[in-house]
């Protein structure tokens, strides 16, 4: 599509990365999750919550607006703006995660999660890779770097806004429809967290000790 020509605004008909084999993966995961949510949620009402019911009705609503804000940026070609959010999602989505696994953690989440105090995303990540396997291998340390490149603006984060036009790299300040590098990345950084994060719903809210109704 020649950028001259594209819509102001994109449709699920016409949307430029549409047919990509790993965003069509995430659209399928997202409509599960949409559906596992309504289902989930309303066990969240009328209940006395657990702590880690209280971090998750917090946390899972985030994940979740999140991964439709990313899908969303794909879809109308703003997939730099896409691939910024993907730190802010996988840490939420990770957190979730090891609020379950290391419970004994969940009174630093009631006292605020102050950053002096909670793990890192990377301390998050090895914890749970332990509790699951201790004999798997160790997280590289700068399993974070791409995702924090992004978030901060280094120079290395230039690579995920770059275009071809006439011949020429440029960095475009609006939409890129010659970035399927990029969202094919988005994709695969952002589905495993959000299947995480479906049964992290399905661990707070479709158990019996889920809570106790008032």
């Amino acid at each position: 599509m020649n950028e001259l020509e594209m819509p102001v605004v994109f449709t699920p008909d016409n949307e430029p990365y549409l047919g990509r084999e790993l965003l069509l993966a995430f659209d399928q995961l997202i409509a599960a999750c949409m559906e596992f949510n309504a289902e989930c949620a309303p066990k969240s009402h009328n209940v006395v919550l657990t702590d880690f019911q209280n971090a998750a009705c917090i946390l899972i609503p985030q994940v979740i607006s999140l991964a439709l804000s990313i899908r969303e940026l794909i879809r109308q070609g703003y997939v730099f703006g896409a691939k910024v959010l993907v730190r802010p999602f996988v840490e939420r989505a990770v957190t979730l995660y090891y609020l379950h696994t290391y419970p004994g953690d969940l009174g630093i989440w009631d006292d605020g999660w102050d950053y002096k105090k909670r793990p890192s995303l990377y301390t998050m990540l090895e914890r749970i890779r332990v509790k699951a396997s201790a004999n798997s291998p160790q997280f590289p340390k700068d399993v974070t770097f791409e995702w924090n490149s992004a978030t901060h603006g280094d120079p290395f984060s230039s690579r995920w806004n770059l275009a071809i036009f006439d011949g020429v790299i440029s960095h475009p300040v609006s939409k890129n429809l010659r970035a399927g590098n990029v969202v094919d990345e988005v994709c695969a950084e952002v589905i495993p967290w959000l299947a995480s994060t479906m049964g992290m719903m399905g661990a707070a809210f479709c158990k019996e000790e889920s809570g106790t109704i008032q």
